[in-house]
């Protein structure tokens, strides 16, 4: 396939993402007011040291969180392990597993899920509890396609089965996100343009029997009666990102990447990312990052995460490429973030 063509395709590619941009129109009317924020978790240590400015840089499977497009430049098989230590003690676990088939293109299984623990149940007449308690569950379950259109040009699409539970109530829905990286914009290698549009789908509404009340009507002649209250529907909280990545080589042993992202989204405020990796003999990795919220600047407390720092390691362990990564996430009023991802190549 000619580069002409391929480069009509990319820019009808990026066309249609710039038109589905348009759903974020009002987003500054509903921020806060999202379904499933358990969507914006992220994963992965390498995204998140760097502030989650890798949309248009990041590989293997923690590449499916910040942009299923870049999945198609991987080859081979490839096994994830990834844990954080959230705020108020809520732990996140993630684990995938992708293969790439010739001719076909890559794909991958994804599992999300967090532990929040237990939760005692209050009510009006026993604020201090009354011997019971539930379990939330909230889990995510995905399933990516990436092709590569060309040598420089890979798509993907991700379909996520989004499930919670809270006590006696519970919502599900599916939410798709989609993506598209050109690398070696411009004919300049180590230079590459990524767009992201993420968590798009239908509205989300909790149901079950823990809405069910008994309440006396107005007219006493009926007498205690069975009621059921209907939970408000939400928006899946999309986000659109455009991202660059640059990676700049001093020499055969040292490396440079530079990453920006900005996203908009329909839950919060804009923000823009930036994130940095220096790479030693393509080996061991320090990165740093930070996130900023132009909206928030005479507020500060609406952010509650600071500067990202991480390391990495990655080396051959016959003939199983291992990658070993941590990373640290600044946050107010809560312990800071940790995390650790363990990933394996065959």
């Amino acid at each position: 396939m000619g580069e002409k063509k391929m480069k009509k395709i990319y820019l009808k590619l990026f066309m249609l993402i710039l038109a589905a941009s348009t759903v974020f129109a009002d987003g500054g009317v509903r921020n806060g007011t999202g379904a499933a924020s358990q969507l914006l978790i992220p994963v992965g240590a390498r995204g998140i040291a760097m502030s989650g400015s890798t949309i248009a840089s990041s590989t293997g499977l923690e590449a499916l969180y910040w942009n299923p497009a870049n999945l198609g430049y991987d080859s081979g098989t490839s096994v994830m392990f990834s844990y954080m230590s959230h705020i108020a003690d809520i732990g996140v676990s993630y684990f995938g597993v992708s293969s790439n088939l010739e001719g076909f293109g890559s794909i991958a299984l994804t599992l999300k899920s967090l532990s929040v623990g237990s939760i005692n149940i209050t009510t009006v007449d026993n604020p201090d509890g009354n011997g019971r308690s539930f379990k939330p569950t909230f889990m995510t379950l995905g399933l990516t396609y990436s092709r590569m259109l060309s040598d420089r040009i890979s798509v993907g699409i991700t379909m996520n089965y989004i499930s919670e539970t809270i006590d006696l109530v519970s919502s599900s829905a599916l939410g798709f996100n989609f993506g598209v990286t050109y690398r070696n914009l411009a004919n300049i290698n180590g230079f590459n343009l990524a767009m992201a549009l993420k968590n798009f789908g239908p509205q989300m509404r909790y149901d079950g029997s823990g809405l069910y009340l008994n309440a006396t009507p107005e007219s006493l002649e009926r007498g205690q009666a069975t009621y059921k209250m209907t939970a408000a529907a939400f928006d899946l909280p999309s986000t659109l990102e455009i991202g660059l990545s640059y990676n700049y080589n001093f020499n055969a042993s040292n490396g440079l990447q530079l990453t920006t992202t900005y996203q908009n989204s329909n839950y919060y405020a804009d923000e823009y990312k930036v994130g940095l990796e220096y790479n030693l003999n393509s080996m061991f990795f320090v990165r740093g990052g930070y996130a900023f919220t132009p909206s928030f600047s005479d507020n500060t407390d609406y952010n509650i995460y600071g500067i990202t720092a991480g390391l990495g390691l990655k080396y051959d362990l016959g003939g199983t490429a291992v990658k070993v990564d941590y990373a640290f996430r600044q946050t107010k009023f809560f312990d800071n973030n940790h995390i650790i991802s363990l990933q394996f190549g065959f």
